[in-house]
């Protein structure tokens, strides 16, 4: 009971992740018992668990591209934070609500609307370093001592809630029933978490800290909360729609706008332009004196005992924008839409003005994804011609060629981006998803032997494991499709399925030794899981009515 309570409280912590009474302002007592109540291995386990249940709901966006540029940020913020070894996982939400969160085993969540609403990636890494810095200070694992505490009634709370929303019937009555869900968790969030104005201000000192380490803008996070304030109070006025979901939970006053802009401004005096900079220096051309170093400027490092022409590898790693940013905000844009032509329809109410690159790439990708791969195949070509080996342009054109029938060209492409990046996440599955659209042996097993250099990483990766055991069914390999088929089901929520799906696949013949064994260990490995559902009361009601 002990165990699913305190699951209950991490997924209640991750739909509202930060809150601020006004009524306490004392810092954080440093004698918590907090890191006592779970161990970081624990922390971990409930973070996935509410991951899986999440994406069983279909609450995730899950693309290659986006995840890896939403990685890239992540990890790179992460690096820099005061606690770098404590292991992330960032993922994205599909909604359009403007909101991120953190939740426990450092499990970081940010809503597409975040990221739409965007005008930069710096603003973006703002959001991303403050949910950070509640990890690392171990705010939202206070939140659940908290709770535990108080012995209040969360049982299951965030899994009944998504439910109650899934079951009801037809598109308003699901939206009705979503907004009932986002305003009983508010309600639970005030008497729940506690969060303190301190954690707050502690997680925005720390957050701006990270970001000029990562050599992001540290006056982005008071823009983004300036930006964030103007809307509330446009919204308040009638102009627009209700207040964003970010706001419920990251309260926002001229106060903490202040305080936002006074540390940037500080840690900007602290840092001085390098003698040989010019007017248009970038980031990787300042030097601080603020006591920390900037990650790729070894400028300054004037230790002795090292030989003169030594370059520390801490200081080679990459700083700043990944680059990617517009291209992720159109690409997101386009799969949280509702359809393709929805998307598509967006796109003519932007392009009243000339589209920009990144939005042209957004509209094709659009029509590709309605079944205009021929049409948008051209667009990707000129576009890639303006931006020459473009990672996410080359696959898109790859991809439009293979849906349009030039399987051969888009071989072509798909091969020398992986001869370029062999372990590439986005490049393997997209070629192999495309691979295994033409539906035939020869095509599945290419699309494993492209998949396969990445099997011994992808253990908690549902995507990587759905794709995969497509490619092994249409290559005639059953038995791998199998095993991948039930990974994906454990990792989608669904671990009771997992179990029924291995038993039956344990039972079938052909059965070599080693699969026996693999197929063995992952039955025992789920099986306290589902008895454990099971002795709770929870069962998969998709079982049940088979």
């Amino acid at each position: 009971m002990r165990r699913i309570a305190l699951l209950s409280a991490a997924i209640t912590l991750a739909v509202a992740s930060v809150c601020a009474p006004a009524q306490e302002s004392s810092l954080p007592d440093i004698g918590s018992s907090a890191g006592e109540l779970l161990t970081p291995a624990q922390e971990r386990e409930y973070g996935a668990m509410m991951l899986a249940q999440l994406r069983h709901y279909d609450y995730l966006l899950e693309d290659p591209l986006i995840n890896s540029w939403l990685d890239t940020l992540g990890t790179r913020l992460a690096a820099s934070s005061d606690r770098p070894r404590q292991p992330f996982t960032f993922f994205v939400m599909r909604q359009r609500q403007i909101n991120a969160f953190a939740t426990l085993g450092g499990y970081i969540g940010v809503n597409v609307g975040l990221v739409l609403a965007a005008e930069r990636e710096d603003e973006v890494a703002a959001v991303l370093s403050h949910e950070i810095a509640h990890v690392t200070q171990q705010h939202v694992l206070r939140g659940v001592e908290r709770a535990q505490r108080d012995q209040l009634p969360i049982l299951l709370a965030m899994l009944g809630a998504i439910v109650a929303a899934q079951a009801a019937g037809g598109n308003s009555a699901d939206d009705a029933a979503q907004a009932a869900m986002v305003s009983a968790m508010g309600l639970m969030q005030q008497r729940q978490i506690d969060y303190t104005r301190s954690n707050e201000s502690e997680a925005d000192r720390l957050g701006i800290q990270t970001l000029a380490r990562s050599q992001y803008d540290p006056a982005a996070m008071a823009d983004f909360f300036a930006k964030m304030q103007a809307k509330s109070r446009s919204n308040a006025a009638g102009y627009y729609g209700p207040t964003p979901d970010y706001l419920l939970t990251h309260p926002v006053t001229t106060t903490r706008i202040s305080e936002a802009k006074a540390r940037a401004e500080q840690i900007a005096r602290s840092t001085v332009v390098a003698t040989t900079a010019t007017p248009n220096a970038t980031r990787n051309e300042r030097i601080p004196k603020n006591g920390y170093s900037l990650p790729g400027d070894a400028r300054g490092l004037d230790n002795p005992l090292l030989p003169g022409t030594l370059k520390l590898q801490g200081y080679e790693l990459s700083g700043g924008e990944t680059g990617f940013f517009e291209f992720a905000r159109e690409r997101m844009r386009v799969l949280s839409a509702e359809s393709p032509r929805d998307a598509i329809a967006e796109y003519e109410r932007l392009g009243k003005g000339k589209l920009d690159d990144a939005q042209r790439y957004g509209l094709a990708v659009a029509r590709m994804r309605a079944n205009q791969a021929a049409a948008a195949a051209p667009v990707f070509a000129e576009l890639l011609q303006e931006h020459p080996d473009h990672l996410w342009l080359s696959l898109a054109l790859s991809e439009a060629e293979s849906l349009s029938g030039k399987a051969a060209s888009a071989d072509a492409r798909f091969d020398s981006l992986l001869r370029q990046m062999p372990n590439n996440r986005a490049v393997a599955l997209t070629y192999a998803r495309s691979l295994s659209e033409r539906n035939t042996v020869e095509a599945g097993k290419r699309a494993q032997a492209v998949l396969r250099p990445l099997l011994g990483a992808a253990s908690e990766d549902a995507v990587f494991q759905q794709v995969f055991a497509r490619a092994c069914e249409i290559a005639g390999d059953p038995i791998r499709a199998g095993e991948a088929y039930a990974e994906a089901a454990y990792l989608g929520g669904r671990p009771e399925q997992a179990l029924v799906q291995l038993n039956t696949l344990k039972k079938r013949p052909e059965l070599d030794y080693y699969s026996r064994a693999r197929i063995e260990a992952r039955i025992a490995a789920i099986t306290p899981t589902v008895l454990e559902l099971r002795r709770q009361g929870v069962k998969d009601e998709d079982l049940r009515r088979r």
